[in-house]
């Protein structure tokens, strides 16, 4: 929802002063003027923590701006005509006769190309966040306003391609302009400010620009996992009354709305999104439905089935053990405000949301909601590997118990795992960052980190990042494991120390003794002498700490230290095959 600017400078004051900075430069071609104001407002919200500067640059100067940028976290670019070619604002005059048009389209695509080498060059820093042109064009082609120009076509199809270029770089992010149009739906360009201070924007324009752009700054973590009921959600019908024949989700029995949202939990689920079902029915039923009726959210792609006449939140407290993942990661789905309120009692952290079986409409909005919080940036190849890996580990689990604990090291050496470890320094690696961020309960500190953070540490030449992939007769479960550091001498004891700031993995890799080659890696192959954690406890990293005081044998502390004697003393044989990426 947009603000009035006297709600923005109240936001702005109401940040911490002694807050540590979130420093961003705002890069365009105009006066920044409001759309500057609104943008601190919207990124004082996103980051309430911290107290947000908003760097500015020279105006008339879109791509000096860019070379220019240095020591903030983001850059944010909003373009407009005028930095394409002059001639396309309002402040300079240049010629708007017919005889310039060719000479104005030569000079966009010479401005285009530009940019994007430009912007290419900034995104090897620090992320980008670029608004294309959001205004009308000038009056500035022979044709009638309601009549489309040659010149206006071949500039939006010259600008599309600019996006889709840009959209390919790394660290890139385009503001999505249909997203704009439903925010700012009135009038945008404002001709009084444009002329008399060179800011061109509505207070309205401004402020939804503003809201989006800092949103993309933030890069919120997608949601992981949805719950779903079944009867008049999954489908229209009550399966133990209506029978198998009578649940439908089409056109044809007006229940189109139910194939859609099958449709939409399809998606999600190929994009690594974790779906499962929660449903007071008969599993029978459930499994003919699914076998007879074939829906388009195939059985396949859901992992676990709750299907019992008992009370769902117990079904959700099985799920989130299944899946090991936070509750504050997970959506409940269902058409009975009842059991919403009932989960809800007992997982106050999981969002929960009405399906408005009656209203498509209100569906469809539901599904854009969704679509929101569970959208990412690409798809990963952990993504791809998330359910199958799920399924595999559950299988690993169900299969460990059977082997005696005293030769869970002979076990382990049954299922042929293979550590492939990486300490490649790569800024873009998103998956390394998103553990970091994501995972709980195997997290050393619980710290998240803000990705022009994580890039700027990783530029410093005594960081080390250590990455590892894990496969066994199970599956793959992708990179499931990061150690983030830095490396001292001390020149009086002669030692190398690795100081492990962060340090998470993958509760999918619980049970199988992966954290001990996680530190044996340093202390054999980088050869370091002495580990020091940046360890803190938090309510859910129970299983780190309880790793930490077995290897040190005792309480873990703040700045803890493991010697590689320590370590050696205290630490299994490995299982595994380990080998490094070249």
């Amino acid at each position: 929802m947009t603000m009035k600017l006297a709600e923005a400078l109240k936001v702005i004051q109401s940040a911490p002063p002694q807050a540590p900075t979130i420093q961003v430069a705002l890069l365009c071609g105009f006066n920044p003027l409001h759309l500057e104001i609104f943008l601190r407002a919207e990124l004082s919200r996103l980051f309430p923590d911290r107290l947000p500067v908003v760097k500015t640059g020279l105006y008339g100067d879109l791509i000096g701006n860019l070379q220019r940028i240095e020591n903030v976290l983001a850059g944010i670019v909003a373009m407009e005509w005028a930095d394409l070619d002059p001639r396309l604002g309002l402040r300079r005059l240049g010629g708007w006769d017919a005889s310039q048009l060719s000479d104005i389209l030569a000079e966009v695509n010479r401005s285009c190309d530009c940019l994007r080498n430009a912007v290419e060059e900034c995104a090897r820093k620090v992320p980008v966040v670029v608004s294309l042109p959001t205004l009308p064009l000038v009056p500035v082609a022979f044709n009638p306003p309601a009549q489309a120009s040659e010149l206006s076509l071949e500039l939006d199809n010259r600008v599309a391609s600019l996006a889709v270029d840009l959209s390919r770089v790394p660290g890139v992010r385009i503001v999505e302009r249909r997203r704009l149009d439903k925010l700012s739906s009135g009038s945008r360009f404002d001709v009084n400010s444009d002329l008399a201070t060179g800011f061109p924007y509505t207070i309205g324009h401004a402020s939804a620009l503003a809201e989006l752009l800092a949103r993309l700054v933030l890069n919120r973590p997608a949601k992981k996992g949805l719950i779903t009921d079944l009867d008049d959600t999954l489908w229209r019908g009550i399966l133990g009354d209506d029978g198998v024949d009578g649940i439908s989700w089409d056109l044809e029995h007006h229940s189109q709305i139910h194939g859609l949202y099958q449709q939409l939990l399809r998606s999600l689920a190929s994009s690594g999104t974790l779906i499962a079902v929660a449903s007071k029915n008969e599993a029978a039923i459930v499994d003919e439905a699914f076998a007879a009726r074939d829906p388009i959210l195939p059985k396949a792609d859901i992992f676990p089935f709750e299907v019992h006449w008992g009370p769902k939140s117990e079904s959700v407290t099985r799920i989130l053990r299944a899946w090991n993942i936070a509750a504050d990661d997970v959506v409940c789905v269902d058409d009975s405000a009842a059991e919403l309120a009932e989960i809800q009692r007992s997982h106050p952290r999981v969002e929960c949301l009405l399906f408005p079986r009656d209203n498509p409409q209100a569906a469809y909005e539901l599904f854009e909601k969704l679509r929101d919080w569970f959208g990412k940036d690409h798809i990963s190849p952990e993504d791809r590997l998330r359910l199958a890996s799920l399924r595999a580990n559950a299988e690993f689990q169900g299969r460990l118990p059977r082997a005696a604990m005293s030769a869970s090291g002979d076990f382990l050496a049954q299922i042929d795992g293979r550590l492939t470890v990486s300490t490649k320094k790569q800024p873009l690696d998103e998956r390394a960052l998103e553990l970091v961020n994501k995972t709980n309960q195997f997290n050393l500190n619980g710290r998240r980190v803000l990705e022009a953070d994580w890039r700027g540490w990783l530029s410093a030449p005594d960081s080390v990042l250590i990455t590892a992939s894990y496969h066994d007769k199970y599956g793959p479960l992708g990179k499931i494991a990061v150690i983030a550091g830095d490396l001292s001498y001390d020149n009086d004891s002669k030692r190398r120390k690795l100081r492990v700031r962060t340090w998470v993995m993958s509760c999918r890799a619980f049970s199988r003794q992966i954290e001990f080659e996680c530190l044996r890696w340093p202390f054999t192959q980088l050869e370091v002498d002495e580990l020091e954690f940046d360890f803190a406890a938090t309510p859910r990293n129970a299983p780190i700490r309880d790793f930490l005081q077995k290897v040190l044998q005792g309480p873990p502390e703040s700045e803890c230290r493991l010697t590689r004697e320590q370590f050696l003393q205290n630490c299994p044989a490995s299982s595994y095959v380990v080998e490094e990426v070249a």
